[in-house]
């Protein structure tokens, strides 16, 4: 019940971080049923290229082996050496279907996943062991659906390996009369007739199959909100830190522009609600903002200026268009050139006055 509650919880859809740790964990979807398709068809494809090869080899080291197995002595060594030898024959002829059935497996599990080296699944898991969690696996939803898609798939490839039977019924009771040389190819093709048959079942099977093991893995890595939340904290990091961190920084930057506002040669302000200290000295290329502000910034930027005799003059216009497209430490833009010109050339005449 407890789990059941905890999975209704999880409402929302995996990010692409938690699937990523998943695969990392060894955690993916893996639907056997490919593997299955593989397999089958490696070996069908196997017996379609290596069908004529292989019966002619197998015929030949049987009509040898068999024509000799009077010549075999009655004792335990040589019943063991042509049980060896017979063993041996079904193995070569297997050989190339085989390897191609191995190449199936390994193409199968890379299709599926990225290969994957984690030690994690080693770990003792006490779930694993424990006789409730046992219980649920047996009886659980997941082990009733498996247990029913067995059940569909044995019926549907029964009827038609039983259709396909049916069709050559009459042939089948021909094969016990025939030759060997003419017996291994019509088993060749019945037998590639019937895998060909199963592999068109198997597609369709396979197909679902993965569609369907796809939608339970994703199910079953969905988060709740709040495990969402906490991912995102993880990764843009704490808003309060964020926050403080941010706090900080514009700490750093008032204070810095407080002590610039002594240097300044003019602050021009709104009057009241903004204020910008322009800095300019013979030989730079345009003035430089060393300070702006609103509201109480801009009134401790007038009052520290008035202090040091940094002459304030009223422009609201320009203040505001200079406190708008003009950073700290930035010459101010080439639009604004005339205006803050005319603004130094005033003060500049003044202090020339006072002198």
């Amino acid at each position: 019940m407890a789990e059941g509650a905890e999975q209704e919880d999880k409402t929302e859809e995996p990010t692409q971080r938690r699937l990523d740790q998943a695969i990392e964990r060894g955690d993916v979807a893996n639907s056997q049923e490919i593997n299955t398709f593989f397999i089958l068809g490696a070996f069908t494809l196997g017996l379609l290229l290596a069908a004529g090869p292989i019966a002619h080899g197998l015929l030949f080291d049987l009509r040898g082996y068999l024509a000799n197995l009077h010549a075999v002595p009655g004792d335990a060594h040589g019943f063991s050496e042509a049980g060896t030898r017979g063993v041996m024959i079904w193995l070569k002829a297997l050989a190339i279907p085989a390897g191609m059935t191995a190449a199936a497996t390994l193409a199968a599990g890379f299709l599926q996943h990225p290969l994957v080296f984690t030690t994690e699944t080693l770990g003792l898991k006490f779930d694993r062991i424990s006789p409730m969690a046992g219980f649920k696996r047996l009886f659980g939803m997941e082990a009733f659906v498996q247990f029913g898609k067995g059940l569909a798939k044995m019926a549907v490839v029964g009827v038609v390996v039983g259709t396909v039977l049916w069709a050559d019924r009459d042939r089948l009771e021909v094969f016990v009369r025939l030759d060997p040389s003419a017996f291994f190819p019509a088993v060749l093709g019945l037998a590639l007739k019937l895998l060909g048959a199963v592999l068109c079942i198997f597609l369709v099977i396979t197909l679902a199959d993965a569609l369907y093991q796809r939608y339970r893995w994703r199910q079953r890595l969905r988060m709740s909100k709040e495990e969402m939340k906490q991912e995102m904290k993880e990764q843009d990091g704490n808003p309060e830190v964020k926050g403080r961190m941010k706090q900080l920084r514009a700490q750093r930057v008032r204070k810095r522009m407080m002590a610039a506002v002594p240097t300044a040669t003019v602050v021009i302000t709104n009057p009241t609600h903004y204020a910008v200290a322009l800095r300019y000295e013979a030989g730079m290329a345009a003035p430089v903002c060393v300070a702006k502000g609103v509201d109480s910034l801009a009134f401790r930027i007038r009052a520290l200026a008035t202090e040091h005799e940094v002459p304030v003059l009223e422009n609201p216009p320009l203040a505001r268009a200079l406190h708008a497209t003009v950073e700290i430490d930035q010459p101010i833009p080439a639009e604004h050139y005339r205006a803050v010109a005319e603004v130094i050339g005033f003060v500049m005449r003044l202090r020339r006055r006072a002198a």
